[in-house]
């Protein structure tokens, strides 16, 4: 099992003080924090090993522990490391023998998670093995066990563009029967995460089970490329319609609607159509914006007639000379 290093991980000295040590959790923990790294699967594992050092270090009892246990380590290293380090001292007694355990009054203690640090989720999924190991499914300062919520578990689910737009719902199986419909929300992105509570693995010692997130993975459009909560396409518009104005229906996700074309617009200009983008994830009512460019079509395979009234057109416009008359 690998020993962890708590002083290291939140950055402080073995004779930091409580302050100290809550200092540095704070720090780190802004940094990491889930709700500031949406995604980042590297920052919420280093926010659950942050967590975890100051869960530890926070408490005299399991501080102390700790200690003693590093101490022990560290000489064991410098004389070598051979042979395997002992754990024996170290070991909560029940935790091979995964049972749980009522003292005093018979209350049970429960161990949590922590939630909502600095106003969101810690984004937390159950301690270490190391952590576990040490302290037994949590034995707190009074020394009086208390359960393990299980971990998190994480799946990915496809959707498509239109899905993300209109919203979707997906029905999941268990091997246990259960089958959760999920509801998934007008505007979610790529690396959106829905909770969905007590679907992870199971918890330890009668604590809850973990939690499940569904990653949700948005497949490319054909029809659309997005940016944020904004849509890009594309419009083909004849010559006629771009030279002298007009109208061209245009696609979106909502339904058609009529795009007006001004005289003399030039291929590959964009046009904005408010409100036409994708829902806001946490304000739905509210859309980004949709951007049209429009493709002008040159007409082709033109008859004597055509040509001639084009060549017309040419000198009158003083580009005679550049003509090919054949």
């Amino acid at each position: 099992m690998e020993y962890k290093d708590y002083y290291k991980i939140l950055g402080v000295d073995k004779n930091a003080s409580e302050k100290d040590v809550k200092k540095a959790f704070r720090k780190l923990a802004r940094q990491y924090h889930p709700d500031v790294n949406p995604g980042n699967a590297e920052a919420e594992a280093k926010f659950k090993e942050i967590n975890e050092a100051y869960e530890v270090l926070k408490d005299k009892d399991r501080r102390a522990k700790y200690d003693q246990l590093g101490a022990r380590y560290h000489e064991w290293q410098r004389a070598g490391g051979q042979g395997g380090f002992d754990w024996a001292d170290f070991v909560t007694p029940d935790w091979f023998g995964g049972r749980s355990r009522e003292r005093g009054s018979g209350v049970r203690f429960e161990y949590r998670d922590m939630n909502d640090v600095f106003g969101g989720r810690s984004g937390g999924g159950g301690f270490s093995d190391f952590f576990e190991t040490l302290f037994g499914g949590g034995f707190g300062a009074a020394g009086r066990q208390q359960s393990i919520k299980g971990r998190d578990t994480e799946q990915p689910v496809p959707i498509t563009l239109e899905e993300a737009y209109h919203g979707a719902e997906r029905t999941l199986q268990f091997d246990d029967g259960r089958k959760p419909t999920v509801k998934i929300p007008r505007g979610a992105k790529t690396g959106t995460k829905i909770r969905i509570a007590g679907y992870g693995q199971p918890g330890r010692a009668g604590g809850d089970a973990g939690d499940l997130y569904l990653k949700i993975d948005v497949t490319p459009s054909p029809a659309y490329e997005r940016d944020g909560d904004d849509l890009y396409s594309s419009a083909t518009v004849d010559l006629y319609t771009a030279v002298l104005g007009g109208q061209v229906r245009v696609p979106t996700l909502a339904g058609p609607v009529t795009l007006k074309i001004p005289a003399g617009t030039s291929s590959g200009r964009k046009f904005r159509l408010q409100g036409r983008g994708m829902p806001r994830l946490n304000n739905p009512d509210s859309h980004g914006d949709l951007y049209v460019e429009v493709k002008v079509e040159v007409p082709k395979n033109l008859s004597e007639r055509e040509r001639a009234l084009f060549t017309e057109l040419a000198k009158l416009r003083g580009h005679g000379d550049n003509v090919n008359h054949s």
